[in-house]
């Protein structure tokens, strides 16, 4: 009998080790905040030793020697040997952050060990009071260096999270001298300039930092970019070997198997009993179908509606097989909050409701990056400090507070926090500063919360690794346009804000609107629209620049010639004779004007990309209810086009 391939459960062991992570870090935290119970301290146990075991079995020696020495600390903790005090935690809490690293670069067949995990190994040694097993970790630290070489790739969408690189190289600058020795294309070929995406990383670097530094102040610069770039750092002395090319094959694999997810079995039976009725409804309608008669039309009729029926129950059964609950995001944030307070200086008590909330797992993929940003601002920027918040007469912890629920075919996430609010102030001066708002110009509370999502709008003086880039709310917004959602705030100032995140259930299948555009259809996202109209001969007024508004509720806003956009022809050109919709795009309204109104669609979203390419302001396509592909709208890319298109 030949020998069990067990690197089929390599990606099963993955999953369970950081899912035995997280169990970790809530026991971890817990204990920081007080709830000092004894379970919590053997689910830590338990995690800890199920992942050493798991290693060991699937040969990941580092990781299994690392947990080993951990699991000898956890069982002193355990058995009431060591007190479970903030020194002893934090140290644990540095443990998740390593062990999820050796995680990732044993997923990716990369060199597990590093002189992170070394050193704690170390220091886990001494606090036990054992001889160290390793000290080439402690040597590379405390031995003087003549540097760095640093490795940085960048991955495409590291700027829409708001890092920026050349901050990174200039806080490294600060530690040493710094010498940029390559710098890399990502895109192979290069993409001509009038391709080129302005919002994606484009280029690598490989640079050097010489001086006696420590490690660790080099990791620390890059902290809030894990887990979005490549990053190799080396000893000047030590130069590795590149891995062979092998390695690109092992990463290949586990990769394969990264879009699972688990499902419920109560969900994989609604399916299996949907498919029942589904073959009971196709046997009927073939009998009907082989012994056809005008006298059994009625019959027909009826398998037919069944059919639909049935048809519909699948299709639901099957979109909630997607459907994951908003707890996987959520459950980072205790983590973060926790950081930000010990780095601030500010104290938080953060409130995590509606958990349980399902969204569509390609929603849930996407909006973690914008639900960081709010939640980084709302403490750096809205809660105030201790002292401050006791002068203004407030609790010395702040709130914040997590919420999401379901509202119609959507999904509502709030961030809401209790600080000072937006200042209307330094606001409006910087708007005028950078000409976004004339001096003396009088604006509602809402148009000045809007001012916030403009690009590069700051009013911090000083650039931090937290705020003060410029970058930050434009991305946030950008972000959720993308999954189809829209993002408005709430302000009260001295009493706090409120961030509300509308996001459709599923990106697979959207509600829309069938319009005409000359011989063509195109659907405009329900989630978008506000509300249609006909326009009067007259009743639209021509601006310089060759743009056109209309009046609509007391405001005039901007048209937009759909058919002028994607180059329709024989399309309806005078405004009277058209449909204007009224539409949610770049947080403001615009008009849509189509030919006519066809009717309500659920349109199974495909993607255009992939068969064909990127088209400007087309979100996907779908097939028609008559057989013809229909294109699907994105309405902020539209409103993009139409103002390129004036510029020109």
């Amino acid at each position: 009998m030949g020998a069990i391939d067990l690197s089929q459960f390599h990606q099963t062991f993955f999953d369970e080790s950081l899912e035995g992570l997280d169990v970790m870090e809530d026991a971890l935290l817990a204990l920081e905040n007080g709830a000092s119970d004894p379970e919590r301290i053997n689910a830590i146990f338990r995690a800890a030793h199920s992942i050493k075991g798991g290693a060991a079995t699937f040969g990941f020696g580092d990781v299994a020697a690392f947990t080993h020495v951990l699991e000898s600390l956890l069982e002193e903790v355990r058995d009431g040997r060591r007190a479970a005090d903030e020194e002893t935690i934090e140290l644990l809490l540095q443990s998740v952050d390593c062990m999820r690293g050796m995680l990732a670069r044993s997923h990716s067949g990369g060199a597990v060990a590093d002189a992170t995990s070394e050193t704690l190994r170390e220091r886990f040694s001494a606090l036990l009071g054992k001889p160290a097993e390793s000290a080439a970790a402690t040597a590379a630290h405390m031995t003087p260096t003549d540097g760095w070489r640093i490795g940085f790739r960048p991955h495409p969408h590291l700027l829409r999270t708001g890092n920026d690189p050349l901050r990174m190289f200039r806080e490294l600058a600060r530690h040493g001298s710094l010498v940029v020795k390559q710098v890399q294309p990502l895109q192979q070929p290069r993409p001509a300039f009038a391709d080129l995406d302005p919002t994606a990383a484009m280029l690598g670097w490989e640079v050097e930092l010489h001086g006696d530094i420590p490690r660790s102040h080099v990791e620390q610069v890059f902290d809030w970019v894990e887990g979005d770039c490549d990053l190799e750092i080396e000893l000047l002395h030590d130069r590795r070997v590149p891995a062979p090319a092998a390695t690109a094959v092992q990463d290949a694999g586990p990769h394969a198997d990264a879009g699972s997810m688990r499902v419920s079995i109560a969900k994989v039976d609604a399916l299996i009993n949907m498919v029942g009725e589904l073959v009971i409804a196709q046997s009927m309608l073939g009998d009907i179908g082989e012994n056809f008669s005008m006298g059994r039309l009625r019959q027909l009729q009826g398998g037919l509606a069944q059919l639909h029926r049935t048809t519909r129950e699948l299709q639901d059964s099957v979109m909630r097989i997607r459907m994951l609950p908003i707890a996987a995001v959520f459950n980072r944030f205790p983590r973060l909050v926790r950081d930000l307070e010990h780095r601030l200086g500010k104290r938080v008590r953060l409130e995590l409701y509606g958990e349980s909330t399902e969204v569509d797992k390609t929603v849930l993929e996407k909006i973690g990056d914008p639900l960081v940003h709010l939640v980084r601002n709302a403490i750096d920027h809205g809660l105030e400090k201790p002292a401050q918040r006791v002068a203004a007469g407030k609790p010395e912890a702040g709130v914040l507070r997590l919420e999401a629920r379901h509202e119609g075919g959507n999904v509502v996430v709030e961030v809401v926090d209790d600080g000072a609010g937006l200042q209307r102030g330094p606001i409006l001066a910087k708007a005028v500063e950078r000409g976004l708002v004339l001096p003396g110009q009088e604006l509602g509370d809402e148009e000045v919360a809007e001012l916030i999502f403009q690009a590069g709008f700051s009013t911090n003086s000083e650039a931090t690794d937290l705020s003060g880039r410029g970058v930050g709310m434009d991305v946030v917004r950008r972000n959720v346009s993308d999954l189809g959602g829209s993002v408005r705030v709430r302000s009260r100032e001295g009493k706090g804000c409120t961030f509300t995140i509308v996001l459709p259930l599923t990106l697979a299948i959207i509600e829309g609107l069938v319009t005409e555009l000359g011989d063509e259809r195109y659907i405009v996202p329900l989630v978008s629209i506000v509300e249609s109209m006909q326009l009067k001969g007259g009743s639209v007024r021509h601006v310089a620049g060759g743009g056109e508004l209309f009046h609509f509720r007391d405001n005039w806003l901007p048209l937009v010639r759909l058919h002028d956009v994607f180059g329709c022809a024989n399309a309806v050109t005078e405004i009277e004779r058209g449909i204007v919709i009224v539409a949610e795009a770049c947080g403001r309204r615009v008009g849509l004007l189509v030919d006519a109104l066809v009717g309500q669609q659920q349109a199974v979203i495909k993607s255009l990309e992939a068969h064909y390419r990127r088209v400007e302001g087309i979100s996907g396509a779908t097939i028609a209810s008559e057989g013809n592909v229909a294109l699907i709208v994105d309405v902020d890319g539209v409103v993009r086009a139409a103002a390129r298109r004036r510029a020109a």
